[in-house]
């Protein structure tokens, strides 16, 4: 014992010199020698200095040889009507989902402008989120406060953003309307401060859950844990529906009580009224829509951190507590390309998703790896690739957009463009025309309807997926 105190001692007296050593921080010496390194003073380091004192570092690393206009034909177009504006918010997926859908609608219907409610759908986004997080709470109930499960519940309560999934589950449970019948309100496009006032909200409710279920339970163990944990339970779903009551609330002021029946009247292109109906949001998804949402398609990624050919489900990343976790098919970047431009052949949009802060000239709307020249600007070399950025969470999946266009070229892919939802003005008439090359290296996921998959690829969506945790590193918050 006495041997084991006098290591123990030894021990924490060498991390304590450790913790002091200067070897490891910034000494003179290192500070001296690493200043004559790092910046010679002459000429060329004066002049960038003046001009970063000047102007931004995007501004001044934007390349002088890559300023013309690419070129804005395309071999395949997929046939859209007019661009849509997300505004202030994160809600890009449900914009792209409708967007695709809507094209669908408009072509299939000889309708002229038309746009579905996002404002509808989002509503009960907010609503369903606010019950996956109360019902995360106390499905983790017995979990201790620093489970990292119970700190990233709290630490995600509710956001804006989403993907796919959320757009298939909420449109399957809870119909489309056109965008008059719910137009969007000022909460929908500046979606921040209600968004932080429901968080606190939950947070709040959470602790209460979990504060209810710690005084019923207490110290009891085994049986009588069990037993005061089937009594408490109740107890906890009814604290759970009244917290969802005054979500509802928040929700209704700020963006409206969503319609339970309306009456809409079908215009072709031409202008002229072809029927008037009563509808329910449900019945005017299955006459307008009717797409089997949350089977008909399937998500591919392309992650190179992680094995191809394998299928991926990521816990507790779903809208709907009673939906679909985010499941994924991780596939090289030339399998996927396969497969959108079928797509894209047949006139069919698909969800896209990308980095697309990355390369991207925001003024013409091209994304394009010979954009920016950082490189000469600082005088370093910037040289991770794609997997190396996911795997210290330089680049990630943060926006989605409509793909619709495709250029190619001696049988090869060499520019795509996608629809955007930042609104018609801006980047290319309210698209991004990204290269080939911008393709491979910052697009990571695509929403495909399942008969452009091949059978071969198809198949393996029946592999059992491997779980991901809720904090996964390729997700990024969306703009």
């Amino acid at each position: 014992m006495k041997r084991i105190a006098i290591l123990l001692a030894a021990a924490l007296t060498g991390l304590q010199l450790s913790a002091q050593d200067p070897q490891g921080g910034i000494s003179p010496e290192l500070l001296q020698q690493i200043s004559r390194k790092g910046y010679k003073g002459d000429a060329a380091d004066k002049a960038l200095r003046n001009a970063l004192n000047a102007a931004s570092i995007t501004t001044l690393a934007a390349s002088a040889e890559n300023l013309a206009m690419i070129d804005t034909h395309f071999s395949d177009e997929v046939k859209t009507y007019g661009r849509t504006d997300q505004q202030s918010s994160g809600r890009c997926w449900l914009f792209t989902g409708l967007n695709v859908l809507r094209s669908k609608m408009i072509a299939e219907h000889n309708l002229g402008s038309f746009t579905f409610s996002q404002n509808y759908i989002f509503f009960y986004d907010q609503l369903e989120k606010s019950n996956l997080f109360l019902q995360g709470i106390i499905d983790t109930r017995a979990l201790p406060d620093d489970d990292r499960q119970v700190d990233w519940l709290f630490s995600n309560p509710i956001g804006d953003g989403g993907q796919f999934t959320g757009v298939s589950n909420l449109v399957t449970k809870y119909g489309l309307v056109p965008s008059e019948v719910m137009p969007e309100t000022l909460a929908a496009n500046n979606t921040a401060a209600m968004r932080t006032q429901i968080a606190t909200k939950l947070r709040e409710d959470g602790l209460r859950l979990r504060d209810a279920y710690a005084k019923a339970v207490g110290e009891a163990k085994g049986k009588k844990a069990e037993k005061a944990d089937a009594a408490v339970l109740p107890q906890l779903m009814k604290m759970k529906a009244d917290y969802l009551a005054e979500v509802y609330h928040i929700l209704a002021l700020c963006l409206g009580v969503p319609p339970q029946e309306f009456e809409w009247t079908r215009y072709d292109k031409e202008g002229k009224a072809v029927s008037t109906e009563t509808y329910t949001p449900k019945s005017f998804y299955d006459k307008y829509v009717g797409k089997d949402l949350e089977g008909g398609y399937i998500m591919v990624m392309n992650d190179p951190t992680r094995e191809f050919y394998k299928t991926y489900e990521i816990q507790y990343d779903r809208h709907v507590y009673d939906g679909e976790n985010w499941l994924y098919l991780n596939l090289p970047i030339e399998d996927i390309k396969e497969m959108a431009i079928a797509s894209i052949k047949d006139n069919t949009a698909l969800y896209f998703s990308c980095d697309v802060g990355k390369f991207l000239n925001r003024k013409t709307g091209v994304a394009d790896l010979a954009n920016f020249d950082y490189d000469s600007l600082m005088g370093v070399t910037f040289g991770m690739n794609k997997e190396e950025r996911i795997r210290t969470h330089a680049s990630g999946s943060s926006h989605a957009m409509t793909l619709i266009a495709v250029d190619i070229r001696d049988g090869k892919p060499v520019k795509w463009m996608v629809e955007n939802s930042w609104g018609a003005t801006s980047g290319y008439k309210g698209n991004i025309i990204m290269t080939d090359e911008w393709f491979d290296e910052y697009m990571f996921r695509l929403v495909v309807e399942k008969k452009y998959v091949p059978g071969r690829i198809l198949s393996l969506m029946d592999q059992e997926p491997t779980l991901l945790p809720s904090w996964d590193p390729m997700f990024l918050p969306e703009e």
